[in-house]
């Protein structure tokens, strides 16, 4: 079966050397079903001899099961278990159904599982094998995903075979972009000689060309079709090839297999069927299960003979073509029969889930206690972190509920289940089916919410916050929190689409949830965000301050617990922090998600997390930090498969002046947010292209590029545009403009108090005026930034001074500022900022000093970010588990750091001052 395979079997060497060295690796096996997948895995498997060795075969039948390929996988390492951190021994402990607990993140599951290879690869390295990848439960596709794209020095290796996808498959590919080698056809040369091998009688000349054009090179189908030599007419082999209509090599083989299998006595084909209803190989459980039927151990000697099935202490088929033709050949009747007497002879203990999944194949028609049985198999797969699982065996109750009110209800649960799980087009057909009730009132608002929110997730901009409106509106009367909360979902949804958005704006959402029930008593956290963002778009930005944060102050004084780190509350609490020129709040709520999200696990929140608080540390000058956070960020968006998230990277090149990264990632950012209807990203990278700008002197391009975020006036990028506004529009010699901006200003950075705030608007005021004035307002300005978090403003208030005395001809006074405003810029690495503080120091007359040259400047943001983790005494097994990456990579990465610093220790690290 390896005739012809030469350079695929030099492929999965050269892996394996690789991982026995030290190096890590994946692939990923694809072709059409019998190409050679299986085998080359089995020859993988044959030459990895000092290996240690698991594997896993997903199953088609098994697909709604969470985590059961991962089982299959790690059951055989899990006396290693211990070894892990406690979050991530109680992530994959609650997965596999070895633990109970709260549902845990699934990247979090996704590392323990990396973990747990890297443990068992230190004895010796470790090679895992998964066969029809395109079969695994989603649970299990995803976590094993996410860790063939973690890996990198663990001595794993890892080899996926997977099917080529039927032509209307629409399903994600989670395996899509790692490594892969393609299996194709035979050429005719092996082929022949394939054929030649496994025929040792004559074969008449036109059956041998006729196996050779059916199969096409496909190895099974010419072991499989040369068992059948009936002659073809000679009409079907013209030009080598069989009629328009004829099967193509999968299903001839698949065909092959079941004209085997159908030749066989009734008790042997039964428990074949049998064998192929029960996707675990359990050899227990198919003889308890053939004794419900009545068939004894002999039926099973037929079927070995063929070569279609062993039974040993693992049920296998010989292929899993085997399996789907055995089961799609028989009746729908005997399907029913295997299944429940599969479902008879399973624990209902020990497997619950598995039990009524059986169940509910036998059932002809509906049948309310197996639907019942299949909603609390529902609860415990996402009890366990399944959300696909749990939505399958939602979807089938719903098809089983005989009551037309609870077939709604179940329809309606398993649409927020397939939502959750990501499938929006599922959920919107059993939205459909919830629909056609009966509903309560308030059901059938949830149903228009579930609409909405799902139109939201696919579109953000469109009709979803007049959607949004309108179900918050039903809502009302029904549930006064679901309204509440609807109408601050409404009201985001309007912010996020912002001027890209279709029919209903902010204004008009914000003006519907003035009409919202009446908060509780005392109004809980929503209460509050909801009155402060309503008041905001209807009254204005002053009226709203002291709402908002009385809302902010709630979160500082009561944090949620670890369970609750991806509460949209604080997201929005941080912009709102931001909005309102609060650094010290902002700081503090971001870092918080940031930690929330780290001591979780949560991978699906923690880059937004991370790329929020990249943000608030570029404003603080903290680049280097923010670098080290957008790394993080890229390396987790890039192993969990999710799209990178473009703010922290566009708001540091364009502070770093760097004018080509900025332009590219404005591009790509602006052009992908306009597609999706998020006005709000659009404003962002707006607000950032004026930075840089006014960066680099070019103020006219600064004045345009902050023009769009003061008009539309959002959260937080108005706010921080209004300042980049007037030092642009004074530039440039648009007086007018300029005053506009700071009468805007100026009330707003007075309703808000802070020292950031009133920094922002004495040097904007200072800008605007002449004389001993602007001297006295350029003083405020600094002393105002000189005590808040913002070191970026406090440097451009030195900056602007400076240029003022320059042009006032104190050049002994300029000098001073321009010195200090080099030295700041230059140290937090403002590069364009810098060149322009250097420019006009040059013009009084001296000379700036240059950056020395750090060692550390060598080091990459990933390499930084981890030697400033070790150097804090952390071990690689805890920075590891922060980063999200095996203690073995850790050490890798510190070769290469020690390598760069010159230095032989971690004691020499700590030693050093990184920057």
């Amino acid at each position: 079966m390896l005739r012809g395979r030469h350079a695929e079997r030099e492929v999965v060497e050269h892996l394996l050397a690789r991982a026995w060295g030290g190096r890590s690796g994946v692939l990923v096996v694809r072709g059409e079903a019998g190409i050679g997948k299986t085998v080359l895995l089995e020859h993988a498997r044959g030459v990895a001899e000092r290996f240690r060795v698991v594997s896993a075969t997903g199953v088609e039948s098994e697909m709604e099961f969470a985590f059961a390929g991962l089982h299959q996988l790690c059951a055989p390492l899990l006396d290693r278990l211990g070894a892990l951190p406690d979050p991530q021994q109680a992530a994959l402990g609650v997965a596999l159904g070895q633990r109970a607990g709260d549902p845990p993140d699934r990247f979090l599951v996704g590392l323990a599982t990396l973990s747990l290879l890297a443990e068992a690869a230190e004895e010796r390295p470790l090679l895992c094998l998964v066969d029809d990848a395109q079969w695994l439960d989603a649970a299990s596709a995803q976590t094993l995903a996410f860790v063939a794209r973690r890996v990198e020095a663990e001595r794993v290796a890892l080899v996926f075979a997977q099917r080529d996808p039927s032509p209307d498959a629409n399903d994600a590919d989670v395996l899509a972009g790692l490594p892969e080698l393609r299996l194709d056809g035979l050429g005719e040369t092996d082929a022949r000689a394939l054929l030649a091998g496994a025929v040792h009688a004559p074969l008449d000349e036109r059956v041998h060309d006729r196996i050779l054009a059916e199969a096409r090179g496909n190895p099974l189908a010419l072991l499989e079709l040369s068992r059948s030599t009936e002659p073809a007419p000679s009409a079907e082999l013209a030009g080598g090839f069989g009629l328009p209509d004829a099967l193509g090599v999968p299903r001839r083989v698949e065909e092959s297999f079941r004209r085997r299998s159908g030749s066989l006595p009734d008790d042997t084909q039964l428990l074949l069927l049998v064998a192929a209803a029960e996707p675990v190989g359990d050899a227990a459980l198919l003889w308890r299960a053939a004794e419900h039927l009545s068939i004894g151990a002999e039926a099973a000697g037929p079927a070995e003979a063929a070569g279609l099935l062993e039974i040993g202490a693992r049920v296998r088929f010989s292929h899993p073509l085997v399996r789907s033709a055995v089961y799609r050949a028989a009746s729908s009747s005997d399907r029913r029969r295997a299944h429940g007497a599969l479902a008879d002879a399973t624990d209902p203990h020990a497997d619950p889930e598995r039990r009524a999944w059986h169940r509910a194949q036998a059932v002809l028609g509906t049948d309310e206690t197996v639907a019942a049985e299949l909603e609390r198999s529902a609860g415990r797969a996402r009890s366990r972190g399944g959300l696909a699982a749990a939505a399958a065996f939602l979807e089938r109750a719903v098809v089983l509920t005989p009551e037309r009110a609870e077939r709604a209800r179940r329809a309606l649960a398993a649409a927020h289940a397939k939502h959750q799980a990501g499938a929006s087009d599922a959920a919107s057909e059993l939205l459909t089916v919830a629909a056609t009730g009966p509903l309560d009132a308030l059901q059938h608002a949830r149903v228009e919410l579930l609409r909405a929110q799902i139109a939201f997730s696919l579109t953000r901009g469109s009709d979803a916050p007049g959607r949004l409106l309108d179900a918050a509106k039903a809502i009302a009367p029904l549930d006064a929190v679901l309204a509440r909360e609807t109408y601050l979902e409404a009201i985001e949804a309007s912010v996020h689409a912002g001027p890209l958005g279709h029919g209903r704006g902010v204004l008009e959402a914000a003006e519907a949830a003035r009409a919202a029930p009446a908060p509780s008593t005392p109004p809980e956290l929503v209460d509050l965000l909801l009155d402060g963002m309503a008041t905001r778009f209807t009254q204005g930005y002053e009226a709203s301050v002291p709402t908002l944060r009385r809302a902010l102050e709630r979160l500082r004084d009561h944090e949620p617990g670890a369970e609750n780190d991806n509460r949209r509350e604080l997201w929005l609490a941080s912009r709102i922090a931001a909005m309102l020129w609060d650094d010290e709040m902002a700081y503090m709520l971001t870092s918080r998600h940031v930690r929330l999200a780290r001591q979780v696990g949560a991978l699906a929140t923690l880059p937004a997390a991370l790329d929020t608080l990249a943000a608030v540390l570029v404003h603080a000058g903290e680049l280097t930090r923010a670098a080290e956070l957008v790394a993080e960020e890229a390396a987790i968006t890039q192993a969990t498969g999710a799209p990178p998230l473009p703010h922290a990277r566009l708001t540091l090149a364009a502070w770093r002046g760097r004018q080509a990264e900025t332009s590219e990632i404005y591009a790509a950012t602006v052009q992908n947010a306009t597609a999706r209807g998020e006005g709000t990203v659009v404003t962002l990278a707006q607000y950032a292209l004026a930075v840089l700008h006014n960066g680099l002197g070019n103020y006219d391009a600064a004045l345009a590029a902050a023009t769009g975020p003061c008009e539309y006036d959002e959260l937080a990028h108005s706010s921080a545009a209004l300042p980049e506004l007037v030092e642009a529009a004074v530039r440039a010699g648009e007086p007018v403009r300029a005053a506009a901006a700071l009468e805007q200003l100026s009330p707003r950075a007075r309703a808000s108090g802070t020292q950031w705030a009133l920094g922002l608007e004495a040097r904007s005021r200072a800008l605007t005026s002449t004389g001993a004035a602007a001297e006295e307002l350029y003083r405020q300005a600094i002393e105002r930034l000189g005590d808040c978090r913002m070191t970026t403003d406090l440097a451009r208030a030195h900056l602007v001074y400076g240029e003022w005395l320059r042009r006032e001809r104190r050049r002994k006074d300029a000098r001073e500022q321009l010195r200090t405003a080099h030295e700041l810029l230059s140290e937090m690495g403002l590069e364009a900022f810098a060149a322009r503080a250097a420019h006009e120091l040059r013009a009084t007359g001296e000379q700036p000093r240059k950056r020395i040259v750090q060692p550390a400047d060598d080091l990459t943001a990933h390499e930084l970010h981890i030697a400033r983790l070790v150097a804090t005494g952390a071990t690689s097994k805890e920075v590891g588990a922060q980063l999200f990456l095996s203690p073995r990579t850790i050490d890798a990465h510190l070769r290469n750091i020690f390598r760069k610093l010159g230095i032989t220790s971690r004691r020499q690290l700590r030693d050093l001052q990184l920057p």
